[in-house]
């Protein structure tokens, strides 16, 4: 079997289960001890030597009026029995034709309209199983061959339209997969016959690399606008044949054929051509129905999964865009991160995380979960992780962003809950606020090994409306690692989620003693957390964000407390100078006298409690006036006449960068200079 890949499928290779005759069926049938099945340079032949009873990859022949309902189904109940021919053609009875090869009849008597039913109502479940276009069109060939047809060639509009598109440009098929039965399965009661068959597999090797360009109006266009299936000795056939086999290419002439367009909901997007040997039944009325029902199914599962793909990239890129690319590396703290889509599903789910680096080289983390595997969630999920970045930025408390996160999930008036983990580190306090929306706890673990799983309260999740968030805060030392995750990492279908939990937790001590006193590399950490997960033990998506705590050095900080006086601008110059020449910046000096200045000069000017002046050395200086004042200083152009109001723009055009935050006691005014280059 040879798939011949396009731009609307993953190409994919089903496995193939073999199904054992009775002992010694096979010898006696064919003289041969199971030979390997040989296949073409571009079809595959059936790997079975002898033929086989109800499995996966086979429908069963009924036998004279002796099929049974069982075998319509992959339960390989039927393997022993002896087969016979498939719907068109019944198996002989006992004692009767079949031959040394134990193959189809060569005399076949009539088939009742209950066999080629069930034929078909098997058939087309077999085909319906498929989920991709390899698997649909697999499931049409393994339905098909040896039991309605020896050979199939299945061809495919290339590209194929998803919906409501419409084609522009000439209709093309490319042959998508071609089947035929293998020679040793074959009777030996007509040598001509299989010389015409084993020379028909080079030849559709060779049609396998070709392309069809049908012609408005010509043969092949008129077989395609008719719809039904028919005869390969019809004029219509002997016409159409050759445009869509290629130049110099055609059937043998003692085989029979049916060909058989392939239409969608909307339009056709490809043919089927059934190919059975001379010594065989020759194709009756009732297999043109029986040929019309495996191409209506057929195509409609075309369309389906052309359709499923379709909304399988938007979601993935969808999801894609909505996850952060890279993670911010904000100084005092390390970040590594995963995503792992679920295993059993090639929908989208609703998990995400985030870092966003807030003022103060304080960085905010964020992971959470959105209900569900759809492209409704991963939509959800990226107004959440917007409207998480929002209010990141606002610097609001961690409980009062679960707050208006969940205020804003009832306005989406959606009924699909989430999960949600909102921490803030400090990494000069070495402390961490961590507020919690039904998320599964953080794990942290500390530098020499012990793993705990922290205690925050677990709140009510996101989108439930009317219930308050508490915030707890911890210490965060130095060196440890704070785990951020996914139910997905530690719940499945063999454990529940605090069992899950319990093993993360022993996971990450095994492995930090390997370390001993060092903390283990992140980046490493991350995956030997992941590898805890068995194969195929995932029934969730998981997000897993990793923060390894380094802090800033109390030496790297000043910080001085000042009444609002007159004389405090003064005094802020001193202050700041005497820690630059303690730090060995003292080209600096001028532009940090001259901004803090300013900026100290405005708090003063309106401050009623005392002012905080905070310098941190980092791999930028970064200087903070915080005072008692919740109204944000404005940007705005002085006039010539006016004696004030030019604080803001030499801020402005000295600082690398500059802004201002609103908090619950206050704002901070704050502005950032290279080490190297302080000038713009």
């Amino acid at each position: 079997m040879t798939e011949h890949p396009n731009s609307h499928g993953r190409q994919r290779t089903a496995p193939v289960r073999r199904s054992a005759a009775p002992d010694g069926e096979a010898v006696a049938a064919t003289g041969h001890s199971e030979p390997p099945a040989r296949a073409t340079a571009r079809g595959e032949a059936h790997p079975d030597p002898t033929p086989v009873g109800p499995g996966p990859q086979q429908l069963p022949a009924p036998r004279g009026g002796e099929a049974h309902a069982a075998a319509e189904d992959d339960a390989g109940q039927e393997a022993a029995r002896r087969p016979g021919a498939a719907a068109g053609v019944p198996g002989p009875p006992d004692g009767e034709g079949g031959g040394s090869g134990g193959g189809l009849p060569r005399t076949p008597a009539g088939t009742s309209g209950g066999e080629r039913l069930r034929f078909v109502g098997a058939a087309t479940r077999r085909i319906a199983r498929g989920i991709d276009l390899d698997e649909i069109v697999l499931g049409l060939c393994r339905a098909t061959v040896p039991t309605f047809a020896d050979a199939i060639l299945v061809y495919l509009r290339d590209p194929l339209p998803v919906g409501d598109e419409r084609p522009v440009g000439p209709v093309v098929l490319r042959l998508r997969r071609t089947d035929r039965l293998p020679e040793y399965v074959r009777g030996d009661g007509d040598p001509e016959a299989d010389r015409d068959l084993s020379a028909l597999g080079p030849e559709l090797a060779e049609a396998a690399s070709e392309r069809c360009e049908v012609r408005i109006g010509g043969p092949l266009a008129e077989v395609l606008r008719g719809v039904r299936p028919v005869f390969g000795d019809s004029s219509a056939a002997r016409a159409a044949l050759p445009e869509l086999l290629g130049e110099g290419r055609h059937v043998p002439q003692r085989h029979r054929t049916i060909l058989a367009p392939l239409r969608g909901r909307r339009r056709v997007i490809g043919a089927a051509v059934f190919i059975r040997r001379g010594d065989r039944a020759a194709f009756e009325g009732d297999d043109l129905l029986v040929a019309a029902q495996l191409a209506t199914h057929t195509a409609l599962g075309v369309d389906k999964a052309v359709l499923y793909g379709r909304e399988v990239y938007i979601a993935d890129e969808l999801q894609r865009t909505m996850l952060p690319d890279s993670l911010p590396q904000p100084t005092g703290v390390r970040l590594a991160s995963r995503y792992l889509p679920a295993a059993e599903t090639a929908r989208v789910g609703g998990d995400w995380y985030d870092a966003i680096p807030l003022p103060g080289n304080r960085v905010a983390l964020v992971v959470g979960d959105v209900m569900g595997h759809s492209m409704t969630s991963a939509a959800i999920m990226g107004q959440l992780r917007t409207t998480a970045q929002t209010l990141a930025g606002l610097d609001l408390p961690p409980q009062e962003v679960l707050h208006h996160l969940d205020e804003q999930a009832q306005r989406l008036g959606s009924d699909r809950m989430a999960t949600c983990l909102y921490a803030v580190y400090d990494p000069v306090a070495h402390r961490i606020v961590i507020a919690n929306a039904g998320h599964p706890p953080p794990v942290l673990l500390h530098r020499g090994g012990r793993a705990e799983v922290l205690r925050v309260p677990p709140g009510a999740p996101i989108g439930v409306g009317g219930v308050d968030f508490e915030a707890v805060e911890l210490d965060a030392p130095a060196g440890a690692t704070l785990l951020l995750y996914t139910d997905g990492l530690v719940e499945s279908r063999i454990r529940d989620v605090w069992t899950g939990i319990e093993q993360l937790r022993e996971r990450l001590t095994d492995t930090a003693r390997l370390t001993g006193p060092n903390p283990p590399p992140l980046e490493p950490l991350c995956d030997e957390v992941l590898g805890m997960l068995g194969p195929g033990d995932r029934d969730d998506d998981i997000a897993l964000l990793a923060a390894r705590f380094e802090g800033i050095a109390p030496s790297d900080v000043a910080y001085w407390f000042l009444d609002p006086r007159p004389q405090t601008a003064g005094q802020a110059r001193r202050l700041a100078r005497r820690a630059l020449v303690r730090w060995g910046l003292e080209e600096l000096t001028d532009a940090v006298e001259l901004l803090v200045s300013e900026v100290i000069t405005n708090a003063v000017r309106y401050a009623e409690r005392p002012i905080t002046l905070r310098l941190l050395r980092t791999d930028v200086l970064r200087c903070e006036v915080g005072d008692d004042v919740p109204q944000l200083p404005r940007l705005r152009q002085a006039r010539p006449s006016d004696e004030g109001g030019r604080g803001l723009y030499l801020v402005n055009k000295l600082a690398r960068r500059w802004g201002a935050t609103r908090l619950s006691t206050g704002k901070v005014v704050w502005f950032e200079l290279a080490l190297q280059a302080h000038a713009r």
